[in-house]
């Protein structure tokens, strides 16, 4: 029979507050502190500091840390994040605006779509192919990858989503 851990510690960092839970044999204590939004790590360390102290451990006595966030989620709902740039396959620079066939009216075309989170500019095609059994139809061009990397350095991109089609059958191009 497996014993429990006596001191567990949870943090959970939103968008406005950090919670803060800390469970030892003795009880239970919570704590909420203001998210530090430029640096999350920060609020989330100040509120275990502080439930630590209100129950007098050490932060050596924790046995388990559990931690939960809605940053991510938050930052898509709100468009916040950083400048991303997105790299699919020739011919699929369009996908994410072409969305899929799940939507409440298939005929509408006047229908409003959410504006994609990477602009058309920074959705960069790739030569590249594979079949959907993971079969290299055109081989990955690496130069033009390295080519598209500089511009988008230059265009002060700071982080870069890669989406080739058939990737789960061969993953290689993506990995370059």
């Amino acid at each position: 029979m497996t014993s429990s851990p006596s001191v567990r510690l949870a943090a959970d960092i939103g968008g406005t507050f950090t919670d803060i839970v800390l469970e030892t044999d003795a009880g239970r204590y919570t704590t909420k502190v203001l998210t530090t939004s430029e640096a999350p790590e920060r609020g989330a360390i100040a509120g275990i500091d502080k439930a630590l102290n209100i129950a007098g451990i050490s932060p050596t006595e924790v046995d388990v840390l559990i931690h939960g966030t809605t940053l991510a989620t938050n930052a898509l709902i709100e468009r916040k994040g950083a400048k991303t740039a997105f790299l699919t396959t020739e011919g699929f620079r369009d996908i994410l605006e072409m969305g899929f066939e799940k939507r409440f009216e298939h005929y509408d075309v006047f229908m409003d779509k959410p504006t994609p989170l990477v602009p058309r500019p920074l959705r960069r095609p790739v030569r590249e192919r594979v079949s959907g059994r993971g079969q290299v139809l055109l081989p990955l061009d690496t130069d033009q990858v390295r080519e598209i990397g500089r511009k988008l350095k230059e265009a002060d991109v700071e982080a870069i989503a890669v989406g080739l089609i058939h990737s789960y059958a061969f993953s290689d191009h993506e990995r370059v």
